[in-house]
């Protein structure tokens, strides 16, 4: 059942988790940054049910995450190629991929996002293009938006975070 609440509908987090929040959605397009495109691909590499991945893959297609592409007449077999729409999404993996290494590798990193040319590993973080200042929990606070409606504006002015003088600790 997804979430009705005007708040989570009308916010960008809410509607990204409604397209890619499910878990399996995140390793198919994990997967189909390296390079998989086919059913028997993702299929092999997740060792995920054909059912739950043929709902996934049709969820991600809707979505505008993947264009399907048929690539063998008889029997019909189809691909699925990444769209810009995704190809956008690889930022939040990296930085899941980063996460995962930095809080859930106790014995050390398995894999390492790394320069193409040369394999140097990448620390990925998040910066501000303006400035190309990372951005942190602690210099960074949610406002209302051009378009934000009067609902979505109040529940943001009741917010503690949106109080200058309460930065979370940590940073």
């Amino acid at each position: 059942m997804q979430p009705k609440s005007p708040s989570i509908q009308e916010c960008p987090v809410g509607r990204a988790v409604e397209t890619v929040g499910e878990w399996w959605s995140i390793l198919i397009l994990r997967d189909a940054f390296q390079g998989a495109t086919k059913f028997d691909e993702f299929s092999q590499s997740l060792g995920i049910a054909p059912n739950i991945l043929s709902r996934r893959l049709a969820h991600l297609t809707e979505s505008g995450m993947f264009v399907r592409r048929r690539y063998h007449e008889r029997p019909p077999r189809y691909e699925y190629v990444l769209t810009d729409k995704a190809r956008d999404f690889f930022p939040v993996v990296a930085t899941l991929l980063a996460w995962g290494n930095k809080h859930l590798a106790p014995k050390g990193e398995a894999i390492l996002l790394a320069n193409r040319h040369d394999r140097r590993p990448f620390n990925p973080v998040v910066l501000d293009a303006a400035d190309m200042q990372p951005i942190t929990l602690t210099n960074a606070v949610i406002i209302a938006g051009p378009r934000a409606s009067r609902l979505m504006r109040k529940r943001l002015t009741s917010l503690k975070a949106m109080n200058p003088a309460v930065a979370p600790a940590g940073d």
